[in-house]
Parts: C-alpha cells; sequence; structure tokens
C-alpha cells in the first residue's frame, strides 16, 4: 500500500536560505545530499547570494543532487550572459540543474537601475530567447525589452535545463504556463492556491508536463506554541507580501509527521516538488525528521 504522506513521484527539497553564510554551503549540500534529499536550491536576492555561483558551489560539492536557482530577476543579467552560464553548468553537470526566472522586486530593480518598462514582456523575451540559446539556435529578436542580433551559443548543453517562471500574479502565471518549463511558487501558498495556480497555468497554455515546485516555510517541533512563535516572524512578513492575514500562510510544520501530512496534502493539490524552507535551529536534523517520517 502506497503511503498517502510518501507520494511515490514527488521530488523533495531543502533550500539554502539567503541568510546563511555562502561558505557554509558546500558542507550543507552535501549533508543533505547523504540524507537523501532530491533537490537543493538556493536564492539570488539583491545584496545576498549570487544565484548562479551558488548553483555551481553546490553542483561542485554533491555528486547526485538536483540544485535549483530560485530564482534569477530577469532585469539583471542579459538572456545572452543568463544562458552561457546556465549552459556551462548544465554541462559540466548534465540533468541536475533546474533555471528559475522571475521578475524580480521591482523596488530592487529600480535600485540599480535595471527596471523594465514591462516586467511581463521582459520575463516572455528573456524565457523564450534563454530556451532557444540553449537549445543551440541562433537567436534573432527585436523585442519591446530584449535585442538579440544573431547571438548563438558555441557550447550548448546537450541537455538543457528546464527554465521555471518564479512569479505570482494571474497575468504572470498565465505567462509561466505559454512559455516555460513549470512554475516556482512562493513561500505561504496552499493546497487551495495550487489550485488555482494550475488554472492559470493551463489558461497559458500549460500541459500535463509543466511542473509546480512550491517553496514551504517548514518548522518541526513538538511543542506547539513553540512552533507559532518560531514560524511568527517569518509568516508574519510573507503575509504582508501576499495580501493575505498570516494565518493563511501555508506552512509545513508541527511535529514530523505533521509535517509529513502538510507535504502531502500539496503534493495532492498538484505540487511535483516541495522545498522545505527551514526555519529555526538545527535545520538538517529538522530535514532529517521529516524525510524519515515521509517513509525516506
Amino acid at each position: 500500500m502506497t503511503n498517502p504522506m510518501n507520494p511515490t513521484n514527488l521530488r523533495i527539497g531543502v533550500m539554502y536560505d539567503r541568510d546563511w553564510a555562502p561558505e557554509g554551503l558546500p558542507e550543507f549540500a552535501r549533508r543533505a545530499e547523504a540524507l537523501g534529499v532530491d533537490d537543493l536550491w538556493v536564492v539570488e536576492d539583491l545584496g545576498w547570494n549570487g544565484g548562479v555561483s551558488a548553483a555551481a558551489v553546490a553542483l561542485g560539492a554533491t555528486e547526485r543532487l538536483r540544485v535549483g536557482i530560485g530564482i534569477t530577476p530577469a532585469p539583471l543579467r542579459s538572456p545572452a550572459l543568463l544562458a552561457m552560464e546556465l549552459a556551462t553548468l548544465a554541462r559540466v553537470f548534465p540533468g541536475r540543474l533546474v533555471a528559475g526566472i522571475g521578475h524580480g522586486v521591482r523596488e530592487w530593480m529600480t535600485s540599480v537601475g535595471v527596471a523594465p518598462r514591462s516586467p511581463l514582456a521582459l520575463l516572455e523575451e528573456t524565457i523564450t530567447s534563454v530556451r532557444a540559446l540553449l537549445r543551440g539556435e541562433r537567436v534573432e529578436l527585436e523585442g519591446r525589452e530584449v535585442r538579440l542580433d544573431g547571438v548563438q551559443l558555441v557550447h550548448p548543453p546537450a541537455e538543457p535545463p528546464p527554465l521555471v517562471a518564479g512569479v505570482v500574479r494571474p497575468r504572470s502565471l498565465e505567462l509561466s504556463g505559454r512559455v516555460a518549463d513549470g512554475t516556482l511558487i512562493a513561500e505561504g501558498h496552499g493546497p487551495r492556491d495550487l489550485e488555482n495556480i494550475r488554472t492559470l497555468t493551463a489558461k497559458g497554455g500549460a500541459g500535463p508536463e509543466h511542473t509546480l515546485t512550491v517553496l514551504a516555510f517548514c518548522y518541526v517541533g513538538d511543542d506547539p506554541d513553540d512552533v507559532a512563535r518560531t514560524l511568527h516572524p517569518h509568516t508574519e512578513g510573507h503575509g504582508d507580501w501576499l495580501g493575505r492575514p498570516q494565518e493563511q500562510v501555508f506552512t509545513v510544520s508541527g511535529n514530523a509527521s505533521e509535517a509529513a501530512e502538510d507535504i502531502g496534502t500539496l503534493s495532492t493539490a498538484g505540487a511535483d516538488t516541495v522545498v522545505l524552507r527551514i526555519v529555526g535551529a538545527e535545520p538538517l536534523s529538522q530535514l532529517e525528521s521529516v524525510l524519515r517520517a515521509l517513509g525516506r
């Protein structure tokens, strides 16, 4: 009998939090791999760590782990440069990279002088041109935001990495369904949200092969008051960002069995990968307890 808390096709990932020092990434990645997790996801937020360089560190420190970049803001790089960087990683570590691309936080993009006139056009043109470049195509594009005049990669990867769009709003989710291989869902979204997201990506043209990767705040503990207290600053701020009450910010939390049940509900609602953003002390110990509860 299949364990409902351990869906066979579900990938389990862990995030290397942006607040953790980059020199700790290699050892964290090795230990996460040893625990049997499927994915490790790194973050690229302005002022923290570089996503592509962090992915390279994690890939180089491990042997089988799939590494996801969540996410590269489209305005920060030329699509040609992004394709060059992704192609290098994909050739050296074939089949082990997932590249997330998003709008970037508008205020941050403005602060470095790269805020686009049309974020939707920029994201669409970036994803479509990067995908074409990674396939080895010669790209001619005179778009609203992107201009490429006969650019082609000399060393495209034999196995292009999946490109997933890290987006939240309805029009962006439709765009993701139209141009990306999958959608990366920010922390705080629960099962009911995933049903709506699937509908919007399908409206954009996504088929059943379009993946959903869901980030989730996670804290594992036996004391409910401690769990609530530890999660509070994270869910409070994220609730403000999502425009919803704090109590509606979905988390993977509670004791290990309860956390595993939360993961199961995300899988049932359509998640293909659940990436745990673990808060509090001893994140790898928390990860181990969840994996054990999942029967992994």
